[in-house]
């Protein structure tokens, strides 16, 4: 499937709607592993290795607000619980895992597949962060913050996927003038921000409201919303090195966040250790 003409937002919409969404290589090869281990495949082994890849998570949610049931009262978020209701038989037949990020970008587009894998792995990070503060906090939708923070930027990762030369020159933009806000770089290459699309998207699949309201920042003033947005902050500018000038910033927020003194939330989140291993180096 060609990707649209048009920079329009709702043809993309379309387009992604219609798409099969690929997923990580080394998540197909991880549940290929599991078939043939029977004695551990099961709901929980399904889902851990799921939830690790925001492609095949998206792909599991998509399906499962398709063929929710008209009697369910309850959007059912956590992968497990999904597994349980759909069955591992259905799953492995209705959602393979495949085709792969490789297979839908080409051998042309390693640029583009090593931001995608890298966006990914970021993603993971943020869900990591966002968990850990949503316990510490007493969230009891803790699961659901994990979740909203590993699929805050699904639309980059789609993008990058399906629009690799598009996102190539944005990055190229930014990089070329870092005052550059990324929404308007977006909006000059892309006709849109990835915000934008991301919101679109996730309504047109019918994900759960309170999911779709997790991954909204204009609700930054909700403490859970503020939770996703730093832990996702974070993940991105610690990407870049844990020297990066935006990452003091991220500190006072989050240590507002979780009412602890700076200095902890950088042993919190690793980032002390990562400064002890730069001067021992």
């Amino acid at each position: 499937m060609s990707q649209p003409v048009s920079r329009k937002l709702s043809d993309w919409v379309n387009f992604l709607t219609r798409a099969e969404i690929p997923v990580l290589k080394q998540t197909a090869r991880n549940l290929e592993v599991l078939t043939k281990d029977e004695q551990n495949l099961n709901a929980r082994s399904y889902a851990s290795v799921v939830k690790n890849d925001p492609l095949m998570t998206v792909k599991l949610m998509r399906y499962m607000q398709d063929h929710k049931h008209r009697c369910q009262e309850h959007d059912v978020m956590e992968a497990e619980q999904i597994v349980m209701m759909l069955g591992l038989e259905t799953l492995f037949k209705k959602i393979p895992p495949a085709p792969l990020v490789e297979e839908v970008l080409g051998r042309n587009n390693m640029s583009a597949l090593i931001h995608l894998l890298k966006t990914a792995h970021r993603s993971n990070m943020a869900a990591s962060y966002a968990y850990d503060w949503a316990i510490r906090l007493h969230d009891l939708h803790f699961a659901d913050i994990r979740l909203a923070a590993l699929l805050h930027d699904i639309a980059e990762i789609l993008m990058w996927c399906f629009a690799p030369v598009e996102m190539l020159k944005v990055k190229q933009l930014q990089k070329q003038n870092k005052a550059l806000r990324s929404a308007a770089v977006q909006e000059k290459i892309l006709g849109f921000t990835l915000n934008q699309l991301q919101h679109e998207l996730a309504v047109r699949w019918k994900l759960p409201e309170l999911l779709i309201t997790l991954m909204d920042d204009e609700h930054a003033k909700l403490r859970r919303v503020r939770n996703v947005i730093l832990a996702v902050n974070l993940a991105r500018h610690s990407a870049n090195g844990w020297d990066d000038a935006a990452l003091p910033d991220d500190y006072e927020e989050i240590s507002k966040l979780l009412h602890l003194p700076v200095c902890d939330v950088m042993t919190i989140v690793g980032a002390n250790k990562q400064h002890e291993s730069a001067h021992l180096a």
